[in-house]
């Protein structure tokens, strides 16, 4: 039987977001934010751990805080396979002067700017990243072909598989801790529940 895709936010990032920059710092601080791990006090929830030692395949992208958070959620006692397909969806500095802001604040405004068609050289569209999800998606169901699979990657690339896997028929059976650090979502495939109860009726 067909499993589970199973998509998982990382944990909390080792570094500071009560700071005010401007938009041009915000580039910089997103390329260490990407360069960094875990934060030292993080750990995993016991509900994500259940899944990731029951999944079949446990996946991530290739930034550091998303390989770590499928360590401690397998508790490094697998192989993990990381691939920058899976890497969030871009964030580029917004053309905003003179502002400083905090990065959460810019990472609202870079998204805006990025949804309507900013994307400066070297910087994957909008469009562009609709269809790296198309492969995602793809990807993810191949491997749940031979069981659950659990993929550890990022709140915006999640929130795109999210609505690309239920436009293919997949749905969504449980929501853990919505969009933050940590949260996952679960998908059964389409036709389980109607193959289950076509079963459970002939028994």
């Amino acid at each position: 039987m067909t499993g589970r895709i199973i998509t998982a936010r990382h944990g909390r990032p080792d570094l500071a977001r009560d700071v005010k920059i401007t938009a041009k710092e915000y580039g910089d601080w997103w390329a260490r934010y990407d360069a960094s791990g875990l934060h030292p006090d993080e750990r995993p929830p016991e509900g994500l751990i259940k899944i990731a030692k029951n999944a079949k395949t446990v996946l991530s992208s290739t930034l550091p805080r998303a390989i770590e958070t499928a360590r401690q959620a397998t508790g490094g006692a697998r192989e993990v396979p990381a691939d920058p397909m899976f890497v969030e969806a871009p964030l580029p500095p917004p053309p905003v002067p003179l502002l400083s802001l905090q990065p959460g604040t810019w990472g609202v405004i870079s998204r805006s700017f990025w949804f309507w068609g900013y994307t400066p050289d070297g910087v994957e569209s909008h469009m562009e990243s609709w269809a790296r999800v198309r492969k995602i998606t793809a990807r993810l169901a191949d491997y749940a072909a031979d069981g659950d699979v659990l993929l550890c990657a990022h709140g915006y690339l999640n929130w795109m598989i999210d609505q690309r896997l239920r436009k293919e028929g997949w749905i969504r059976t449980e929501r853990d801790g919505g969009n933050h650090y940590w949260s996952w979502r679960i998908y059964e495939p389409p036709g389980l529940r109607n193959e289950v109860g076509v079963n459970a009726a002939a028994e």
